[in-house]
């Protein structure tokens, strides 16, 4: 008897949206190898900038893991701690253009976006797409508090 292989329909298309860091990148690669494992018909897009495919491009994943790139917009990872507000302040307001054009290439329609909890504002191209979005934090609880406060600070214009 003859088996035919078929390659299998994927029923699920997830993008993944690290924030630019250290720390922030191997977690949520983590978590997407994690659910790419679970379900051949799962398809994760990973989505970094070009400097960060440079750093992890050749790292091993599973087939059905794929990066996209956004153009290097914000402050290189290699001199960020120089001016960590500007770099902050680069990935709240320069990164949300190029993710939702990345978006809008992409072949198969999205079934969920993972983001980085930092970057509050996949939350809103998530709302206008009607695409679900699932948040990971991948630090301690303290720095949760801390970071929501800096954000309400930045977007409300004021410092305490």
């Amino acid at each position: 008897m003859n088996s035919v292989k078929v390659k299998p329909t994927t029923q699920c298309h997830v993008v993944a949206m690290p924030y630019p860091g250290r720390g922030h990148i191997n977690p949520m690669m983590n978590l997407c190898k994690i659910l790419a494992s679970k379900k051949k018909d799962i398809l994760v897009t990973f989505v970094v900038t070009e400097e960060w495919l440079s750093f992890i491009g050749s790292d091993p994943k599973p087939d059905n893991v794929l990066f996209s790139t956004i153009p290097n917009i914000i402050p290189s990872e290699l001199v960020r701690a120089a001016d960590i507000y500007s770099f902050f302040e680069a990935t709240m307001t320069k990164l949300e253009a190029p993710f939702v054009q990345l978006l809008d290439q992409l072949e198969l329609p999205v079934t969920v976006i993972i983001v980085d909890t930092v970057l509050s504002w996949v939350v809103g191209v998530g709302n206008r797409r009607n695409i679900p979005v699932a948040s990971l934090w991948t630090m301690s609880p303290s720095l949760f508090t801390t970071i929501q406060h800096i954000q309400a600070d930045y977007i409300s214009g004021s410092s305490k």
